[in-house]
């Protein structure tokens, strides 16, 4: 059972900390939900490797590919978050507790030009480089905690 007493299971997911030169962290305010800040995050397809996973919505999410990053570190383990109850029952159809996700910090090689948000299905509206401290204060509450765990654990 999940924190929130929950039976439902948790969505396998990858998340993406892309760093710069600077050791600043990538993120982008979401289309759908203004004032909201993350990092690229997404499921994980059936049969696929968490790594091809993350490397994936790098690219389907800010149009980064894979030639123009290095993979640093990952979690070693699972971080999960549990949905507010306003979502439980409403995202992803309602068929998830919350997620379960492997982190990956990743380091841009390339210039800035190659973040690309005019994606197929954009889910950014805007971009910027954030110290750790920013982004933990913009992060929505119910992935703070995720949040403060990755930046300790791979930043």
């Amino acid at each position: 059972m999940t924190e929130t007493g929950s039976i439902l299971p948790y969505r396998p997911c990858v998340g993406v900390m892309l760093v710069n030169s600077q050791d600043l962290i990538f993120v982008g305010e979401r289309v759908d939900t203004p004032g909201a800040w993350q990092m690229p995050q997404g499921g994980i397809d059936k049969g696929e490797e968490p790594r091809n996973a993350a490397l994936r919505e790098l690219e389907e999410e800010i149009g980064v590919s894979a030639g123009d990053i290095e993979i640093i570190s990952q979690t070693a383990d699972w971080v999960t978050y549990d949905l507010p109850p306003h979502l439980l029952g409403k995202a992803w159809g309602g068929k998830y507790a919350g997620q379960k996700q492997l982190w990956f910090k990743m380091r841009l090689l390339a210039d800035d030009a190659v973040i690309n948000l005019d994606t197929k299905h954009p889910e950014f509206g805007r971009w910027k480089w954030s110290s750790p401290g920013t982004v933990l204060d913009e992060i929505v509450d119910f992935k703070r905690s995720v949040y403060q765990q990755i930046v300790r654990d791979i930043y």
